[in-house]
């Protein structure tokens, strides 16, 4: 990778997304931040001595725009990483508003879609690039996520269709699967005792939950040319969360 290449996170500004920027920079990447939080994605971005842009991803002629500024003010993109996602609040289907699957799907899902669309069209026509969208553990399981589960099971299909189409023009795009990721946010929800069991980190194989840089790490290898013969694919970063489900219903727990 050259010390020019240029990413997009689209959804930098905390968290995951944030976790992205700052290692993408440490190895060597140029960062452009995307949130509709502004005044996040500045944050991000100074400390990286990069540049931010407020980006609601439910805007499609706002995408287009920074589409078309990017290419104006910067140029080339290598990469694009799409982190932007709201949470499903941890209540049952019944007691859900009836809204609330567009709202998180027009976000989760439609965002992450035309944001490919319309990025990764720009990268065939350069001639490559790189995507990385983000997925999630609970796309390969059933869980109480009823719409976030299977709306992030939709993107790594949406990532599959992608990597065919144009995979013959040099863009690769591939997913990543954070399982329960240690954000603040995560962090102190989980310190209450809110929303996940006193016992959780028993339930990983590694025997604690996923580290944003550890999340980051991944993307940054996929988006890089170290992953040069990788498309289409998704990574689970999850700790083992998945590998050590089953080991409740046989034996209480993992040993």
């Amino acid at each position: 990778m050259s010390q020019n290449d240029v990413v997009l996170v689209i959804g930098g500004a905390n968290g995951i997304g944030a976790a992205c920027c700052e290692v993408m920079h440490a190895h060597g990447w140029s960062i452009l931040v995307a949130d509709k939080d502004e005044a996040g994605a500045e944050a991000t971005a100074a400390r990286l001595d990069g540049r931010s842009f407020a980006l609601d991803v439910t805007d499609i002629a706002a995408i287009e725009s920074l589409a078309d500024r990017i290419d104006r003010d910067i140029g080339r993109l290598a990469a694009l990483v799409v982190s932007s996602g709201i949470f499903q609040p941890n209540v049952p289907v019944e007691q859900a508003p009836a809204d609330l699957f567009d709202t998180i799907t027009a976000v989760n899902l439609r965002g992450t879609y035309h944001a490919n669309r319309i990025f990764g069209a720009r990268m065939a026509a350069q001639g490559g690039g790189a995507i990385v969208n983000m997925a999630s553990a609970t796309a390969h399981a059933s869980s109480p996520n009823n719409i976030y589960g299977p709306g992030k099971a939709a993107i790594i299909n949406m990532t599959k269709c992608f990597a065919g189409e144009w995979g013959g023009r040099g863009v690769r795009v591939n997913s990543v699967s954070p399982g329960i990721v240690l954000v603040p946010r995560i962090r102190g929800l989980k310190a209450k005792g809110d929303r996940y069991p006193p016992d959780l980190d028993e339930q990983m194989a590694l025997r604690r939950c996923v580290e944003p840089r550890e999340v980051a790490e991944t993307v940054e290898f996929l988006a890089s040319s170290r992953a040069s013969g990788i498309t289409g694919t998704d990574i689970v970063v999850d700790c083992g969360w998945a590998t050590g489900a089953l080991w409740n219903a046989y034996l209480g727990g993992l040993r």
